[in-house]
């Protein structure tokens, strides 16, 4: 009697990114796939290690395995030898990595559902199956070169430009994006700095990108000039944009004083924008983008 809790096995038909920024040492992988929550399966990356990304008809163990190889001094090329090598069905494999020092590697097996291919360069590897054309990949390894900023931008960026390209031939479903960084997670006691999955919707790189800029605004810390005195145009402004919120609930002033600096204090906590205040009365500043945010929450 068949087993009414099997899955049947069906291709990871996507177009995934991998990248490494020798700036930061971030390392990360974003995808793009006609398949559900692409992020459970897709991306794996270790801080000062290297990141993977393993699709097609995806063997899964490529991630944890391909990171062990790699730490143990295998270079991207060996890793993807050795992984293939021990693996009966390699020609339906795709895999692409890159290394903590920009080192890069693709494969793509010879019975992948076409169109399907991969570009690796330096810090980065580019690969699809099952899409439109080349001009996907293609699209996906121009941008992340000819870009610059943060990685996680850059990676979004490529996606976007490899689905205006033609993407996945039979279409959208889900995304990811996951970025590495050590010490770089929540309270700094693991290195997942960033991973977001949008795991169902028509358009998942637009969804991503949505979700990426709420994930920047609550968890980045303000770079120094982000911060704008509150002079008295300001507080008045404040006072009045904090009692639509309901923080602020004394007679206006015009001023920065105690009742301002309680109501900001409710009013980030309840937001979760923590991060982004100074927590100190005698520092009269804050950062624009709570300006921003308050803004566009009570135009």
């Amino acid at each position: 009697m068949p087993d009414p809790t099997a899955r049947a096995e069906r291709p990871v038909n996507t177009f995934s990114i991998v990248g490494f920024d020798p700036a930061t040492g971030d390392l990360g992988v974003a995808i793009q796939s006609k398949f559900l929550a692409v992020g459970a399966v897709v991306p794996w990356a270790k801080a000062g290690i290297g990141a993977i990304a393993t699709q097609s008809w995806a063997n899964t163990s490529f991630g944890p395995r391909g990171l062990e190889l790699l730490a143990a001094g295998s270079s991207p090329e060996e890793t993807i030898a050795t992984l293939t090598e021990a693996d009966d069905r390699a020609q339906q494999r795709q895999v692409g990595i890159v290394d903590a020092r920009g080192h890069s590697a693709t494969y793509t097996g010879s019975e992948c559902n076409a169109w399907a291919g991969g570009i690796a360069g330096v810090h980065f590897s580019a690969q699809g199956n099952i899409l439109v054309g080349a001009a996907t990949v293609n699209a996906l390894a121009e941008t992340f070169q000819q870009s610059t900023g943060k990685l996680w931008h850059r990676l979004i960026a490529a996606l976007a430009a490899a689905q205006r390209a033609g993407g996945d031939s039979r279409g959208q479903q889900s995304a990811a994006l996951l970025v590495v960084r050590e010490g770089g997670g929540y309270g700094g006691f693991n290195d997942r700095m960033l991973d977001l999955r949008v795991d169902e919707h028509p358009h998942p790189i637009d969804e991503l990108a949505r979700i990426l800029a709420i994930w920047e605004l609550l968890f980045l810390k303000p770079a120094p000039e982000d911060y704008l005195p509150i002079d008295g145009a300001l507080a008045a402004e404040l006072q009045r944009l904090l009692t639509r919120a309901g923080d602020y609930k004394a007679p206006p002033s015009g001023m920065f004083d105690a009742a301002t600096f309680e109501a900001l204090e409710r009013y980030g906590g309840r937001e979760n924008l923590e991060e982004r205040l100074l927590h100190s009365f005698n520092d009269a500043r804050i950062d624009r983008h709570i300006v921003d945010y308050l803004r566009s929450q009570y135009p």
